[in-house]
């Protein structure tokens, strides 16, 4: 079975796992925010360390693509992109809403239970999308507010677990509906083996020249608050 190494920075947490197949065989993790660039090098070190693995056993590199934070996903998807190119290996993309939703699998209430995994943008705005139990994309990713009858539709038609870290702060809105089920397990590479390993044997990768972050809003700068600066 291929070793895959798997990298997510998409939010303040910044984890690699390494798979042969879909079992991990090691892993780093860190929640500490804002310290991607300084710990993610030595965390992929480590984490081939740890399994007595090297660089060149690597059959592909597995990253998750956004949407998320624009500096982690940049540094993500930029680290992944190097190793690729320099040990002349796939890249593998996975979307961050289906990794949280890989996690959030095991607290599905029912056989017929959707998940709607959750990302924080700002305000009550979430990146969204609904996935079946298999992980299949049944409503693509968008920006979504959440307000009073978001999710009034999809609810009415069976239950759905949502996920994520924008899950909570939209709770109260959407507790209203017997449908509605929360689980607030954290984002993680360890949740991605299974799908970086359905990805390689079907042979979707990524041209690692041109692959680009799937950020879901265009980034824009904030304005320096520095005197003198205009």
């Amino acid at each position: 079975m291929p070793y895959i190494l798997s990298i997510d920075t998409s939010t303040d947490i910044c984890s690699v796992a390494l798979f042969q197949g879909t079992e991990q065989v090691a892993f780093r993790e860190s929640a500490e925010g804002r310290s991607h660039a300084k710990i993610l090098l030595p965390f992929i070190e480590e984490t081939l360390k740890d399994a007595c693995v090297r660089p060149d056993q690597l059959q592909a590199v597995a990253v998750s693509m956004g949407p998320g934070s624009y500096t982690g996903l940049r540094i993500g998807v930029s680290t992944a992109k190097g190793l690729c190119y320099s040990l002349d290996i796939p890249l593998i993309a996975v979307p961050t809403l289906q990794i949280i939703a890989a996690g959030a699998r095991p607290a599905l209430p029912s056989p017929d239970t959707l998940l709607c995994p959750m990302l924080d943008a700002r305000r009550m705005e979430v990146f969204t999308a609904l996935y079946d139990q298999q992980l299949h994309e049944i409503q693509p990713f968008d920006a979504v507010i959440v307000e009073e009858g978001t999710f009034a539709e999809t609810l009415g038609k069976g239950p759905v677990l949502f996920c994520g870290n924008g899950m909570e702060k939209c709770r109260e809105l959407l507790s209203a509906s017997s449908n509605s089920h929360f689980d607030s397990t954290p984002i993680s590479a360890r949740n991605m083996g299974e799908i970086a390993l359905q990805k390689f044997n079907n042979q979707q990768f990524e041209d690692v020249a041109y692959c680009e972050p799937q950020y879901g809003k265009e980034y824009v700068a904030a304005k320096p608050n520095v005197k003198g600066l205009h």
